[in-house]
């Protein structure tokens, strides 16, 4: 099967985040089998503003721009002026199509007999669209490949249609589970296997496999893999201080955060409590991450917080609220100007007073020594945590951009605990259950060793290391430590280690997550 590298590089306090705006989503080149390359134009047409040219418009986008396609695609609906039905359509073309990308790919090389380097960037996109309404849609063979062809022709790829009508017709030959079986008949590796019946890559599938089973639940990895291609329920949280869970929602609560509900619609922000933002989209997983940090103990009136990492500023905003609601202030770092601004606006609808600064995370140690009573940690990471809400999250990144981003999350945790006052508590937080980003990386921490990249102010926290300890938290099953799942808990893998830098010999035991 076929991996797409993401060549976003890793952020520090606000740069290209794992699983957020940032990778290159460039196709890595594969073998041709046959033939010259198809000529590939310098610019198309824009798709038509139907449901299948919005789909193409969001898959081209997310290949060609790095894009995200939960922030596209609902303004192109809009731009499109979809009705409901035809925004059912563009949405489930544009997420199965993304999702289940790397499948595709295998099966069109098959189909076809090209590498898909053989292969018209604009033709490629048109071929996945068309091999998930043949293979994953109740659509009618003939009308899959009529529109599909129909649709390259919409964009001036006249030049491609024979080509894509030949092989969305050998596509049509066979169901999902046949053309499995093909891609199947000479693998042996269990979890190059699982890669391909489960629209994975290999990679993703080993790591998953690891953090499993060092919680002694690797046989549950095919129903985690299942999950990752269920479309979640949207998850709402209300702003405590400036918005409740209304009372006819009350059954539509969340299991674990006392905040969050089911939004009771397919479109949230027709909610006038969201568009206000005093309701805002967060799953239930990144509630709780919040929330582990802002109710592990009463929040003491004048207590500093910070947000580390805090773009695009969901995490920034009910912090916020809850910093407030106890008398404490909060600083929101991002350094990404552009994302930066993201948080400013999210921040709005708390008012004024709340600092938003834009600067390298893996500095705070040094310009902020023991400043903060609290802080919050959402290091970059590859984002395979929340694989079922960013459909695309699992091509943008390689196993090789492991390291480089371990790495980095190492510099800002360090960073982080030197920024702590004595008796504080850090959270650190990844939308990853990969052990290389998460147990290790705090071991890794708290041993002393983490790297430092050159040229980064930092302070020497050899002393403090030796007074951070672990803190226990509710559903807490490694070191006290918590790593959530889908299949587990309904919410995105996150995982979350709470630390204390202790005031005195004795450690601060410490409230638990919420019921």
């Amino acid at each position: 099967m076929k991996n797409v590298r993401g060549g976003g590089g890793p952020r520090s306090g606000g740069a290209a985040r794992g699983g957020e705006p940032g990778g290159s989503g460039a196709q890595k080149p594969s073998p041709s089998r046959t033939g010259a390359p198809v000529e590939r134009p310098a610019r198309r047409s824009r798709p038509p503003a139907t449901a299948r040219g919005v789909a193409l418009e969001v898959v081209r986008a997310v290949a060609r721009d790095d894009a995200y396609a939960n922030l596209l695609l609902p303004v192109a609906i809009r731009r499109a002026r979809l009705g409901s039905a035809d925004a059912g359509l563009a949405t489930e073309l544009a997420y199965g199509t993304l999702r289940r990308r790397g499948l595709y790919d295998a099966i069109i090389v098959e189909a076809s007999g090209r590498g898909l380097d053989r292969i018209d960037a604009d033709a490629l996109d048109v071929l996945r669209l068309g091999a998930h309404q043949l293979l994953a849609m109740r659509v009618p063979a003939h009308a899959a490949v009529g529109e599909t062809v129909e649709l390259s022709r919409a964009i001036g790829a006249h030049r491609a249609t024979g080509f894509i009508n030949a092989v969305l017709r050998r596509i049509a030959q066979r169901s999902e589970r046949e053309w499995v079986d093909v891609l199947l008949a000479h693998e042996t590796d269990p979890d190059a296997r699982l890669a391909i019946e489960t629209a994975h890559p290999a990679w993703v599938v080993s790591a998953l496999r690891s953090a499993l089973e060092r919680e002694g639940r690797g046989g549950e990895l095919p129903v985690l893999l299942a999950a990752d291609n269920v479309s979640p329920r949207v998850t709402l949280v209300a702003l405590p201080g400036i918005a409740d869970i209304p009372p006819e929602l009350e059954t539509a609560r969340t299991r674990h955060s006392p905040l969050g509900y089911l939004s009771p619609s397919g479109d949230p922000a027709a909610d006038p409590e969201v568009a206000a933002g005093r309701v805002r989209v967060q799953d239930e997983g990144s509630q709780l991450a919040a929330l582990a940090l802002s109710r592990a103990r009463p929040v003491a009136a004048g207590e500093h917080w910070l947000d580390l990492c805090a773009g695009p500023g969901g995490k920034a905003a009910l912090l916020a609220a809850e910093a407030i609601a106890g008398g404490a202030t909060l600083v929101a770092n991002e350094v990404v100007p552009a994302r930066a601004e993201l948080v400013r606006k999210a921040l709005a609808p708390l008012g004024d007073g709340i600092e938003v600064r834009t600067s390298d995370g893996r500095t705070v140690g040094a310009t902020d020594p023991g400043r903060f009573d609290r802080i919050l940690l959402d290091a970059p990471c590859t984002g395979l945590g929340a694989l079922r809400r960013r459909p695309e999250a699992r091509w943008r990144k390689t196993e090789a951009d492991v390291p480089s981003l371990a790495a980095l999350q190492a510099e800002l945790l360090e960073a982080a605990i030197g920024a702590l006052r004595p008796g504080g508590l850090l959270a650190y937080v990844t939308c990853s259950p990969h052990p290389a980003e998460t147990t290790e990386v705090v071991d890794r921490v708290l041993a002393g060793d983490a790297a430092t990249a050159a040229g980064v102010r930092r302070v020497d926290t050899a002393g403090v290391l030796a007074d951070v300890v672990r803190e226990a938290l509710d559903l807490g099953e490694l070191d006290g430590a918590v790593q959530l799942w889908p299949h587990r808990h309904g919410g995105d893998a996150m995982f979350i280690q709470l630390l204390e830098r202790s005031a005195t010999d004795e450690a601060h035991p410490l409230d638990t997550l919420p019921e």
